[in-house]
Parts: C-alpha cells; sequence; structure tokens
C-alpha cells in the first residue's frame, strides 16, 4: 500500500535526520582513525634506493634517493605522512651530523609524536659493502675467478670491524631512536642478498669475484645482517628478515627475477644496489613484519 506524500516526506526527513545523527555522533572517531601515520624513514642507499630512477625531486641530488624506494611504497600503501631523510652513503654517524653540507643529520627528522621509524644501515660504517665488494672484485680479477684471494688476504677483518665497531653503532642508534620517539614502532631491515651461496656459472662476468670469495661475501653479509638482528633483539626492535625473500633475487639472477643489480650489465646507475622489485620485495617484507598488509 503507497503511503501518502505527507507520510512519505516525514518519514524521509526522519531518516536523514538518523542517518545526520549517526554521522555526527561518529565524526570524532573518523577523523582519528583517519589521521595518517606520521612516518620517518632513516638510513643508507638500500632505504633510499639510490640507483633507481625517478629521483625523488624533494631530496639532496647526492643523496640519489628515488621515489620508488621502499618507504614511498609502504606511505603509499597505508595512506602515511612520510618524513624520508635516507641518503645514499650514510653510516650511522649520519644520524647525529651531517652527512654533506646542507644536508641535517637524520635524527632531526624524528619528534616525539612519530608513530614509524624504517631504517637500513651499517653497511657503509667501516666502508664495509664498498671495501669488501671492491677488494673481492679486483682480487678475483687478478686470479680470473680462481681461488678465494679475497678470503686469503683479509680472513675476519670484516667481520671483527662488524663487531667492533658496527655492532655497538647499530645498537646506540635503535635506543636513540626510541628515546626521540617513544611512541614510534621501529622496524631495521636486514640487507637483502648481494651474492648467491656459491659461485653460478657465468655470473663473473657481471660479478667479478672469484669462485671462493663468493660464500665468503655471502657469509659477510650475512654477518652483518645478524649484527642489526641482535642490535633489534636487545632494544625491542623490530628486525625486517631479508634472508629467504631475497634468496633467488640476488645480483647473478638474470634481470627480471634479481633485486640487486650486479657490477655491470646492470640497469641502476649505482650498481650493487636494490633496482625497483627490490625496493618493492624490501616494502612487502617490512609490512608483513609490521602487520601492516
Amino acid at each position: 500500500m503507497r503511503m501518502p506524500a505527507q507520510q512519505r516526506a516525514v518519514a524521509t526527513l526522519a531518516a536523514v535526520t538518523g542517518i545526520a545523527a549517526l554521522g555526527l555522533g561518529a565524526g570524532p572517531a573518523a577523523a582519528e582513525s583517519a589521521e595518517p601515520l606520521r612516518y620517518v624513514a632513516l638510513g643508507d642507499s638500500y632505504s633510499a634506493g639510490s640507483g633507481v630512477l625517478p629521483l625523488d625531486p624533494q631530496a639532496p641530488l647526492l643523496c640519489a634517493r628515488t621515489s620508488k624506494n621502499y618507504p614511498h611504497l609502504l606511505a603509499a600503501s597505508t595512506g602515511a605522512a612520510l618524513k624520508d631523510v635516507t641518503c645514499g652513503g650514510a653510516q650511522t654517524k649520519h644520524f647525529t651530523t651531517a652527512q654533506y653540507p646542507g644536508v641535517a643529520p637524520q635524527f632531526d627528522a624524528l619528534k616525539s609524536d612519530t608513530q614509524l621509524v624504517t631504517l637500513t644501515i651499517g653497511g657503509n660504517d667501516n666502508s664495509t659493502f664498498i671495501n669488501a665488494i671492491l677488494s673481492c672484485g679486483s682480487s678475483g680479477i687478478l686470479t680470473g675467478g680462481k681461488g678465494s684471494p679475497c678470503k686469503d688476504k683479509y680472513g675476519s677483518k670484516f667481520k671483527d670491524q662488524i663487531d667492533q665497531n658496527t655492532y655497538p653503532a647499530l645498537k646506540a642508534s635503535l635506543n636513540q631512536i626510541k628515546a626521540k620517539s617513544p611512541k614510534a614502532r621501529v622496524a631495521i631491515l636486514g640487507y637483502p642478498w648481494i651474492t648467491p651461496a656459491k659461485a653460478v656459472p657465468g655470473c663473473f662476468a657481471k660479478m667479478p669475484i672469484a669462485e671462493g670469495d663468493v660464500p665468503y661475501l655471502r657469509d659477510l653479509q650475512a654477518h652483518l645482517n645478524g649484527a642489526a638482528q641482535r642490535a633489534a633483539g636487545e632494544t625491542g626492535t623490530t628486525f625486517v628478515d631479508l634472508a629467504a625473500a631475497s634468496d633467488a633475487h640476488d645480483a647473478c639472477r638474470p634481470a627480471g627475477e634479481r633485486w640487486i643489480e650486479p657490477v655491470l650489465f646492470g640497469s641502476n646507475f649505482i650498481p650493487v644496489h636494490p633496482n625497483a622489485a627490490g625496493e618493492a620485495g624490501m616494502a612487502k617484507e617490512a609490512a608483513k613484519a609490521l602487520n601492516l598488509t
């Protein structure tokens, strides 16, 4: 039976009033839930995505930061308000001191109300990555890829530097982050694998490292990641372990499969760094570890 026009009008007005009342009642809560996560990204070139285009127009040119790095991807997927101060070449000391003229210490971005902090750091302390890659690469060329000249020359030197210098710097840095941003969830990511577990055919042309030094470098990277994981565990920080996720994506893999670009014949303008797929993989693993999916 059709309702008289006057009654329909009254009923419609009542319904609209009821909806409006619900909306007004839910207003503050909705506004609060819609407030974007306050997110600060710290760290070195693996966080900056150095070598991937396009460059972030808001970043200092020397930092070679991309707008496709994992912090930008995390922010896009969560709607977070991102303050990205990642910078290629950063060491733990650049958290509290300027890396370049006009580039503020990274910790200046941390505030008391920061809610999320992510970082990769430590690979540049003691020049671990650059010294190991360059030394093992040059040694490998001289031996034509045979033997383990880098391991024979340096032995435990790189590991000892990590234990003596990098690990305590990592732990101190994580404690400082928590002191500056006590409300924040903090996550330090491990570095995705650069080399495979052992030498593979055809890789020497892209990564000129002697066959015996391939596992040596892999073990060195595992040791560095282990130092970050240990520091995370001792400071109540989330450690994002990339070992399993990046295992089939090292620099020896073909284009389209690898997350890390090789020394030669790669696509990045900075070699031995994550490509866009690598940054996306890092974002995915960080989101899972932080329950942001």
